[in-house]
């Protein structure tokens, strides 16, 4: 082919790409013009109050002094980032998060892959697996510090006194692991759903064609179906971290942050700061440092979901 036909089958080949279609401004505010409305809302509920905290946490102000509201600079976020205790409850923070997150991607991993295969019962026992993720967290909360953990009538204890336990007070004597239980209590159901849909999803012939090239269910598991699985048992860390950062009544109902801060997390010892020790600054400025590092962790998690789900690390 010589250089002039070349450049005809290019210039023709050119012609047939499609141009991209140029959208107008009056266009484009009439699409976005509906959303208006909800952009609005979402900005008067989230953004202004948090500005209005962005302003006391620059501020001394402690309700118990009446008059004592004066500008202080950054001295409240020193003063947080000195404060032992909020080290501390940081770190039963990110213990309850991450432990309940990996226990609950565990427990549900096994639960999803027991009700992928047919049986008797099945619906009953998939409705009846979803209901702690269906029941209010305060009802929750007691059910466990009262039913469960009850040192003299609790069913843990009366499931355990065959093996010598008598009549422990859990909460009392174990209380961040008893507040985690309620937690991948309620939190299971939601990655066994999250992760059965992703075993829903998977081709079967591809199962079927690795069964008949000899590949056990321990490799089938391993080479197939963890891989597939990964994607969506990362959503669900990710969206469950999310949630469980703002844990406030398991706290609450079940410990109330103690022995001390035993048990506390950063909302609630925020909460504490604020309606207890009365300090408006400083409880502030810790709920701008959450929100800023929850932000910072989230975002970062989040693109590696979204870059997982778009495909372009399998076409990498």
């Amino acid at each position: 082919m010589t250089t002039t036909e070349t450049r005809s089958a290019q210039a023709d080949s050119e012609e047939f790409v499609p141009r991209p279609r140029t959208i107008s401004k009056a266009e484009g505010w009439r699409r976005r013009g509906p959303l208006l409305p909800a952009m609005v809302f979402a900005i008067l509920v989230t953004q202004v109050p948090f500005l209005f905290t962005l302003y006391y946490s620059t501020q001394s102000w402690n309700l118990v002094r009446p008059g004592s509201q004066k500008f202080n600079w950054l001295n409240n976020y020193v003063a947080v980032f000195q404060d032992s205790q909020f080290r501390e409850v940081a770190l039963n923070t990110v213990i309850m998060i991450v432990g309940t997150v990996i226990i609950s991607v565990v427990l549900g991993l096994f639960l999803a892959l027991l009700l992928d295969r047919k049986f008797i019962g099945r619906s009953l026992i998939r409705t009846l697996l979803i209901t702690p993720f269906l029941i209010t967290p305060v009802a929750g909360a007691l059910i466990w510090k009262t039913t469960m953990f009850d040192p003299v009538f609790g069913l843990i204890n009366f499931a355990l006194s065959p093996f010598g336990v008598d009549q422990i007070d859990w909460v009392s004597r174990y209380p961040l692991p008893a507040v985690m239980a309620n937690l991948i209590w309620q939190w299971t159901p939601f990655m066994m759903l999250l992760i059965l849909a992703g075993l829903q999803s998977m081709p079967k012939d591809i199962a079927e064609a690795a069964r008949v090239d000899g590949a056990g269910p321990v490799k089938l598991f391993r080479e197939l179906t963890l891989p597939h699985l990964r994607r969506f048992i990362e959503l669900g860390a990710v969206l469950g971290a999310i949630y469980l950062v703002n844990t406030f009544d398991a706290v609450y109902m079940m410990t109330s942050g103690g022995p001390g801060v035993a048990s506390a997390n950063l909302p609630f010892y925020i909460y504490q700061r604020a309606f207890l020790g009365f300090d408006i600054g400083q409880a502030a400025a810790m709920g701008v440092v959450t929100v800023v590092a929850t932000i910072i962790v989230s975002t970062l998690a989040l693109r590696l979901i979204f870059k997982s789900f778009s495909g372009t690390e399998e076409a990498a």
